[in-house]
């Protein structure tokens, strides 16, 4: 009975205080902000004539579609199958729209257990264009570059930092190429990193989700290579003992239509735009150490990958044939990593382009944290170049003295972060390939234009 009194006397005394007093007394809670559910992304993989391939990250498991239509027809939207993303795969998609137009753009938007997912940038993805016996070839664009590093202090070596700034994922985002070539050491494994597949994951994740680099990601194609710093430890070569676990982070967290060959791993690749073929290598899964007396048993590339090439630059009908390396091809100072260090595979490797009489080379490179242009006469063939592309944000280093060269072209060597970018253009009997290297104000510092037909031997 006393408690029903008392609970009576309580209940009278608070409804004399009024309403007002209970809600002063507690307050309405604040509307919870949602955070985003899409870590990273999205990020355009690989465009075909018929097909895109699309990457994206959430933060929690989750139900993932890409939705997308012909640009400014709403009306025709499909959706990509689904994907479950996982704590496994680091909650990775890899999403592929099929059965597309060829060269049409397409918007998208991003649909994460059935919601669409705002990104801050414009989504939109284009399919290789359809030229051949019907028109000249498309003009179009490809950025490059390698050497991105990301600051991250607590297992960073002390003193000043090693990353520049970021903005020059802005001046990239500004040239709006098609596609973008990322030549390697794309990421850089700390020396807490490379002993744990788990934390190369980590150094992925801790690069691909940063705010600054969201803009390029989702309306630019994408095509990677590695080389030391995204593979394993410094100057890793075949021997590295996690080099399987290294293979499969960079198939998860890149998106390329092709990955080595079934006999021969490793990430090298090949596809095609417009009227340029591009072949990608792989100068770490079967690398011989830097160290090994140079022989015929020394090999940067490994006798398969390099037969692949050879052949598939001998079956190519592109115009221009555009070969990328982690490391330099054609300085002849063997320094550093560079192919000259490997003589004899290298001069092997010079004579069978030069015997094939194979036209249309360019090659591009990075590594070594300066930017240049060189280029190399091959009796009986033509002028070759070798486009190297160095630093994105990574550190600047200084060419030394036995490189600085006749082989440079002048007013070409750069010292500062910077991207290439490479632009086709012209009538299909007369078409220019013209070489840029943008700087991370996006101011164009230097520019060099190739025919196509000073690219052919003689006949």
């Amino acid at each position: 009975m006393k408690t029903v009194f008392y609970s009576l006397c309580l209940y009278l005394c608070v409804a004399a205080l009024g309403p007002n007093h209970i809600l002063k007394a507690q307050p309405a809670a604040k509307k919870a902000v949602t955070a985003s559910p899409v870590a990273a992304g999205p990020m355009l993989g690989y465009s075909a004539m018929r097909e895109v391939a699309i990457w994206v990250q959430t933060t929690r498991p989750a139900v993932v579609q890409i939705r997308y239509w012909p640009q400014n027809q709403p009306t025709a939207k499909k959706t990509t199958p689904i994907v479950k993303t996982n704590a496994e795969k680091e909650f990775i998609a890899h999403l592929y729209a099929s059965y597309l137009e060829p060269g049409t753009t397409y918007e998208y938007e991003v649909l994460v257990d059935g919601k669409v997912v705002p990104r801050p940038m414009p989504l939109a993805f284009k399919t290789n264009p359809l030229w051949q016996w019907r028109t000249d070839p498309p003009a179009f664009s490809v950025a490059f570059g390698s050497c991105d590093y990301t600051n991250d202090p607590p297992y960073d070596r002390p003193g000043r930092a090693y990353g520049g700034d970021k903005k020059i994922y802005k001046a990239i985002a500004q040239t709006k190429p098609d596609l973008m070539l990322w030549g390697g050491d794309n990421v850089y494994f700390r020396e807490v990193d490379w002993d744990s597949p788990k934390m190369m994951a980590y150094r992925y994740n801790a690069w691909r989700q940063q705010a600054e680099i969201q803009p390029i990601l989702g309306n630019i194609h994408h095509y990677a290579t590695w080389d030391d710093h995204d593979y394993g430890p410094n100057d890793a070569d075949r021997s590295y003992i996690l080099k399987d676990a290294a293979l499969d982070l960079f198939k998860q967290y890149w998106i390329n239509p092709a990955y080595g060959l079934r006999e021969t791993p490793g990430v090298f690749q090949q596809f095609s735009w417009g009227d340029a073929d591009f072949f990608l290598l792989d100068n770490r899964f079967h690398r011989s150490p830097n160290r090994h007396p140079d022989s015929t048993n020394k090999t940067m590339f490994g006798k398969a990958q390099l037969d692949w090439l050879l052949d598939a630059l001998s079956s190519s009908n592109a115009t221009f044939k555009i070969v990328m390396s982690g490391g330099q091809i054609l300085n002849d100072a063997a320094i550093f990593e560079n192919f000259a260090t490997y003589g004899v595979e290298r001069r092997a490797f010079l004579e069978a382009l030069q015997r094939r009489k194979i036209n249309g080379l360019l090659f591009l490179t990075g590594d070594r944290h300066h930017t240049v242009l060189r280029k190399k006469e091959i009796p009986g063939l033509y002028t070759l170049y070798d486009f190297t592309s160095s630093s994105i944000t990574a550190g600047i280093s200084q060419p030394v003295s036995k490189e600085l060269d006749a082989q440079i072209i002048e007013n070409t060597l750069l010292k500062e972060n910077n991207f290439g970018l490479l632009e086709f253009s012209g009538p299909r009997t007369d078409r220019t390939l013209t070489l840029k290297t943008i700087d991370s104000d996006g101011k164009t510092r230097w520019a060099f234009a190739i025919k196509a037909n000073d690219l052919r031997t003689a006949k």
